[in-house]
């Protein structure tokens, strides 16, 4: 990995905020879960940790093994200087541990669910060993650069809010407070797919900024959370296919629902494969020449904050 994906957007655009591209399983080989990549399937894991022989595999990370990520955090972060935010990448600890149980990517997470009732001290053993080298992980990115910090909880949302609580968040929270000792001035962004029914909860964690997805309405998410925790997101990756007209009502939309302060206009997921580069250079037009209504709002915006 080097740092030419998060280049290539801000030589492109030059947004307020850049990112290196990793997956969420890069640091896995680093405490002792190695995995493929198949060309259909995805990531394999060939020996899925299900049982107490199984975390016998697990060991401290090795940052020694990321030190591409951190080469290429640094290398980002002297080519935009001053005139960006670097943010850092992880995956939270259920996320990561439904590939580790799985072996791979699934659509029905039956294994790791049934091991919350089964087996539930082996997960609750992987989970906290995930918890802390995914902080470890964190600081890591700190001192290489990052200015900020998004955690990718992407399938967080396959759990009911009850399990959510008992399986995700806490080991969210600690991560959270594990990172503040070390880099208490870093921002913090929690993202989850599907989170329209987390919201409150996700604030729990102690995050500084929530990312909404595309199905929440920005409205209804602002009034749920609060003003005291800002916010990311949530236009529609698809409306980046549609007239570009349409694009500026649905970016004007989500911004004034939004509200006058603590808002970091984003789409509310990736950027989809196939989406018109044309489109992507609009939705940052468009952002950085908003204002704000006077008429409208308390405040005066005087430039829309985006991170692609």
């Amino acid at each position: 990995m080097d740092d030419a994906p998060g280049r290539k957007p801000w030589e492109a655009f030059h947004p307020d905020g850049v990112i290196i591209f990793s997956d969420i399983l890069t640091p896995l080989p680093a405490f002792g879960v190695p995995f493929d990549i198949e060309e259909v399937r995805g990531p394999v894991i060939q020996s899925p940790i299900r049982s107490e022989e199984g975390l016998k595999a697990l060991h401290h990370i090795d940052l020694e093994k990321l030190q591409f990520v951190g080469d290429s955090l640094k290398i980002l972060r002297k080519e935009v200087g001053e005139h960006a935010a670097v943010l850092g990448f992880v995956g939270a600890p259920w996320t990561i541990a439904t590939y580790i149980v799985e072996g791979g990517t699934t659509r029905t997470y039956t294994t790791i669910k049934s091991m919350c009732h089964t087996a539930p001290h082996v997960l609750r053993t992987l989970l906290s060993h995930l918890t802390q080298a995914i902080a470890d992980y964190i600081i890591y990115q700190v001192e290489s650069g990052a200015h900020c910090i998004q955690i990718f909880d992407s399938w967080g949302g396959q759990l009911p809010p009850h399990m959510w609580e008992q399986w995700s968040e806490p080991y969210i929270r600690e991560i959270v407070s594990l990172v503040r000792t070390k880099c208490p001035e870093t921002p913090i962004v929690l993202y989850i797919n599907g989170n329209g029914g987390f919201l409150e909860r996700m604030k729990g964690t102690g995050v500084d900024v929530i990312g909404l997805d595309w199905t929440v309405d920005m409205a209804d998410g602002r009034k749920r959370l609060g003003n005291d925790i800002s916010v990311q997101g949530n236009v529609d990756p698809a409306c980046l296919f549609s007239p570009l007209s349409a694009l500026t009502d649905e970016i004007q939309r989500v911004v004034k629902c939004a509200g006058s302060r603590g808002h970091i206009l984003n789409l509310g997921h990736g950027v989809l494969v196939g989406t018109p580069e044309e489109a992507v250079a609009h939705f940052f037009e468009v952002a950085k020449s908003m204002k704000y209504d006077n008429s409208s709002q308390n405040h005066a915006f005087e430039e829309s904050k985006l991170v692609v």
